[in-house]
């Protein structure tokens, strides 16, 4: 019997030399864009150690210049001759001013406020003009509280000497006595229009009206005394230092 050939396809054989030549291709080409994604990966690294390397440089320069300007502050603040702090008589000066300012603002208003209920009341009643000027007074009294805070604490100050405890000290003493003496001014004032007012229509009221203006005038008293003693204690460091 004989056998029977087998057909041959020789087109068969030459797709696939194709696809065998075409994933030789397909493999140079993974294998290149490979090289070329390492390569820029590379690259990227450089880069970055490059900045990081140059941002710890700049870092560093920072650094010792900023040690080299707090040596030479240091070293110029030794060579003066002031034992205190340069800084404190700030506070000292701010103090006095904060009195003096915060208590000619409450008797500003004290005075402005019982004022005007005075004036319109005397258009009715002239004859109580006198006699209801006195919340006028006692808000002016305040101004002569801070006049005084403010006259301590800036004969205390002085340029060499002054350490920073004087300084918040006569600060502290400022604020009690401006702030306190703010605070009556404020009170005289609307008591002041409301009961001048009321005086008009009941002249009964009037000892009523000034026990009111004499517990806020304390207010102001009290801040003065607190302040004395806070500016006489900063005074007393200063001597023994």
């Amino acid at each position: 019997k004989k056998k029977k050939k087998k057909k041959t396809f020789p087109f068969l054989s030459r797709e696939k030399k194709k696809k065998a030549e075409g994933k030789k291709v397909d493999r140079f080409a993974m294998m290149t864009t490979t090289t070329t994604k390492k390569k820029k990966r590379c690259s990227s690294l450089r880069q970055n150690t490059i900045g990081v390397k140059k941002g710890i440089s700049s870092s560093m320069t920072m650094l010792f210049a900023v040690a080299l300007a707090s040596l030479a502050t240091r070293a110029s603040a030794e060579s003066t001759d002031d034992s205190g702090d340069a800084v404190a008589p700030f506070f000292g000066f701010m103090g006095a001013a904060s009195a003096l300012v915060f208590s000619c603002v409450g008797a500003a208003y004290g005075t402005a406020k019982s004022g005007v209920g005075i004036a319109s009341m005397g258009v009715m009643r002239p004859e109580l003009v006198m006699k209801s000027i006195l919340p006028v007074v006692m808000a002016g009294v305040l101004g002569i509280y801070g006049l005084i805070i403010a006259v301590i604490i800036s004969t205390n100050i002085t340029p060499n000497g002054y350490t920073l405890f004087q300084g918040y000290a006569h600060l502290s003493s400022g604020l009690a006595c401006g702030l306190s003496g703010l605070a009556a001014g404020m009170a005289i004032g609307i008591i002041g229009d409301a009961g001048v007012r009321a005086n008009a229509q009941q002249p009964k009221l009037f000892v009523g009206m000034v026990l009111m203006l004499i517990f806020c005038e304390a207010l102001a008293l009290y801040g003065l005394i607190v302040g004395i003693i806070l500016s006489s204690a900063g005074a007393a460091t200063g001597g023994a230092a």
